[in-house]
C-alpha cells in the first residue's frame, strides 16, 4: 500500500498493517508519529489503563483517585483550583466531584468570603485514599520499573514542562 502525505493516511495505513518499528535491542516497539498530540494521547490512554487496571479490584477509577489525591495534597483547595491543576474542564470535574460527595468521600464547604467553595477529603474519604493507595503504588512502581529512574524522571519532567509551556 503506497502511503499518502496525509498524516491521517499514515496513521491509519500503520495502525490497519499492524506495522511496528524494531528497535535497537530487537524489541518491536509503537510506531513514533510525527504529531506530538497522537504520541500524548496514546501514551496517556496506555497509562491510563496501567492505573485503571491496578485501581479496579478496589472499585474506583483512576480519574476518581486523582481527585482523591489531589485533595490530599492541597486540602480547601477551590473548585477552579483544582480544575486548573489538572488542567481539566469543569465539566467533568463537576460530574465526578459530584460521585466523591455521594458517596461521603468530599466535603463542600464556604469559604470566608463566601464566594467560593473549599473542598477537602472527609474522614471516610482520607480512609478511601489510603486504602486505595497500595493499588496506585503498585500500578507506580510497575511503570517506574519499565521505564527506568532515567526515563522515568524524564516523562515526569516532560509533562512538567509541556503543561507549563501550553498554559
Amino acid at each position: 500500500m503506497e502511503i499518502q502525505t496525509g498524516y491521517t493516511c499514515i496513521y491509519t495505513y500503520l495502525m490497519a498493517s499492524g506495522s511496528r518499528e524494531k528497535r535497537s535491542n530487537g524489541a518491536t516497539g509503537i510506531v513514533r508519529l510525527p504529531c506530538a498530540c497522537a504520541n500524548l494521547r496514546r501514551a496517556a490512554r496506555l497509562v491510563t489503563q496501567l492505573y485503571e487496571d491496578a485501581l479496579r479490584p478496589a472499585g474506583i477509577t483512576a480519574q476518581q483517585f486523582t481527585l482523591l489525591q489531589t485533595l490530599k495534597v492541597a486540602p480547601a483547595i477551590s473548585q477552579k483550583r483544582v480544575a486548573e491543576l489538572l488542567g481539566t474542564d469543569s465539566t467533568t470535574l463537576t460530574r465526578t466531584l459530584a460521585l466523591l460527595k455521594k458517596r461521603g468521600w468530599l466535603s463542600a464547604e464556604a469559604a470566608k468570603d463566601g464566594r467560593r467553595l473549599r473542598l477537602a477529603l472527609t474522614r471516610a474519604g482520607e480512609r478511601e485514599y489510603e486504602r486505595v493507595l497500595p493499588c496506585w503504588q503498585s500500578a507506580q512502581r510497575r511503570l517506574k520499573h519499565a521505564l527506568g529512574d532515567r526515563n522515568w524522571n524524564n516523562l515526569i519532567d516532560a509533562a512538567m514542562y509541556t503543561a507549563e509551556a501550553i498554559q
